[in-house]
């Protein structure tokens, strides 16, 4: 009889993991497209004859679709199961992969990162709340850390690989390359997916949705535009004001609502509304090596795309090993004193940044940008999870919405304020160096990279304010008592 009951449990976790699999799989695709096009910019440029402004649309229409379609996901995951959700999800994102690859022009090319979007903006959200529902909170950190691996892995390595297809073959091989893999996740969810949750007729509720459509447009555009054009801007200070009205009318119109289409009454849980915040910290530091390493290694040291792509590998593979680590440590010490250590780490690896010179060695830099990544594998997963864990699984789907859309306003944010900071401070510092007379005898060469790399410890002290302040958050989290962890396990049951 027990054996038949272990037999059983056995086959039910072996399903349960299958599921979350290749809900996994999806995600690391979707998230190893969004950075691809960082290294593939100049490329892209070069082929298609457009300009800098002109080709940021590849990324920021990426992220805007992508996060205007986050908070709509709360809905859908009600309206459908979620082998119809994952599946429309992923057959959307391989029709704009195949768009892009086969793109000759900048319009078509925009347009299959938009579709590609479009697929890639559900999938997050998708596989938490998949998580949320099938494992109880006791055993939740081990699963979101195979989560953390696919969401922080992808943007780490995604550098590195894409500047080795650049140094040898035209910029659609990237794409090219994902067809196979798309289908393979597609073919796959096919037999293999099970709906975890039941579906309602829900209804659209088109007011919210239009309004949640321009708040998170008008804040993510705006945000993003700020990095090129400044927040002086008439068109980003018009964006931002555009933003913040719909999200306002938004909140309000989900607060009075009976059946709201994104439930923010999730914040009313103290510890996800704080890891949240701690969750927007961590958004911005972890964009610093992923913005301004390679802005300082290839304009500044002359350093080649594929040369700052490997400097993020060491630290890619070590997260992906250590995000699944920090799931285990959480589910037997809590998420408190994990991230206090983790920001611990993540600062004094940052510091060094904030002092680079000229003659900075690759290998010192490889060391701290390794040693910054593994201090971020020991935040990801706690805060997440200890965050999503106090909220009742009826509220999941809206939990994990509300989580990925911080997320993503918190990417825009802190790219928007690391660009402007190194361009603002680069800017006063070559005029500084020219009033001083310090200019005297140096070519414009010199001065440029001088002004650029003052720019970039600007930014990084910056990123060090950042985490100084998460660091302070971080000790008024809240770890569960044992007593507590098992109440929770034997309710779940």
């Amino acid at each position: 009889m027990n054996n038949d009951a272990t037999t059983n449990n056995t086959n039910t976790e072996t399903k349960k993991g299958i599921v979350v699999f290749i809900l996994i799989l999806g995600t690391f695709l979707a998230a190893l497209n969004q950075t691809v096009m960082s290294v593939a910019t100049p490329a892209l440029m070069n082929d298609l004859a457009i300009s800098p402004a002109t080709a940021q649309w590849l990324t920021t229409g990426y992220m805007l679709v992508n996060g205007v379609l986050i908070p709509i996901s709360a809905f859908l995951m009600k309206r459908f199961t979620t082998r119809q959700l994952f599946q429309g999800s992923m057959i959307l994102f391989l029709a704009g992969t195949v768009v892009a690859a086969v793109a000759a022009s900048f319009p078509v090319l925009l347009a299959g990162r938009v579709i590609q979007a479009a697929g890639a903006g559900i999938i997050m959200p998708l596989l938490f709340n998949v998580v949320l529902k099938l494992y109880p909170p006791a055993k939740r950190g081990t699963i979101m850390g195979m989560v953390s691996f696919a969401i922080l892995f992808a943007p780490a390595v995604g550098p590195t690989l894409a500047g080795y297809v650049l140094d040898l073959f035209p910029w659609q091989v990237m794409f090219y390359g994902l067809i196979p893999l798309v289908v393979i996740v597609i073919i796959s969810g096919h037999f293999y997916l099970k709906n975890v949750s039941e579906t309602s007729k829900a209804k659209v509720d088109m007011v919210s949705a239009s309004l949640s459509t321009i708040g998170f447009a008008g804040l993510l555009y705006g945000f993003s535009a700020a990095g090129n054009s400044g927040w002086s801007s008439p068109e980003v200070i018009l964006s931002l004001l555009v933003g913040v009205i719909g999200l306002g009318l938004f909140t309000r119109r989900q607060l009075v609502s009976a059946d709201p289409f994104l439930d923010l009454r999730t914040f009313k849980y103290g510890t996800f509304a704080l890891n949240n915040i701690i969750n927007v910290g961590i958004t911005i530091i972890m964009y610093a090596d992923m913005i301004l390493l390679p802005l300082y290694l290839q304009n500044s040291r002359g350093y080649t795309a594929m040369e700052s792509g490997l400097m993020m590998l060491p630290g890619a593979v070590l997260m992906g090993l250590l995000s699944p680590v920090a799931g285990k440590l959480f589910d037997r010490y809590g998420a408190k004193w994990i991230t206090v250590i983790g920001l611990v780490i993540t600062i004094a690896t940052t510091v060094p940044f904030a002092v680079l010179t000229e003659s900075t060695s690759y290998t010192f830099l490889l060391i701290m940008s390794t040693g910054r990544r593994i201090g971020m594998a020991l935040l990801i997963t706690p805060i997440q999870t200890a965050g999503l864990n106090q909220i009742p699984t009826s509220l999941s789907a809206h939990g994990s919405a509300i989580w990925n859309t911080i997320r993503q306003v918190a990417g825009a944010v802190g790219t928007s304020l690391l660009v402007t900071v190194m361009a603002n401070s680069s800017d006063k510092h070559l005029d500084s160096l020219i009033t001083s007379g310090e200019a005297a005898g140096q070519t414009e060469q010199a001065l440029l990279t001088a002004a650029s790399i003052h720019g970039v410890n600007e930014a990084y002290f910056v990123i060090i304010i950042v985490g100084l302040i998460s660091l302070l958050l971080s000790f008024f989290i809240k770890n569960r008592s044992r007593e507590e962890k098992v109440k929770k396990k034997l309710n779940y049951a």
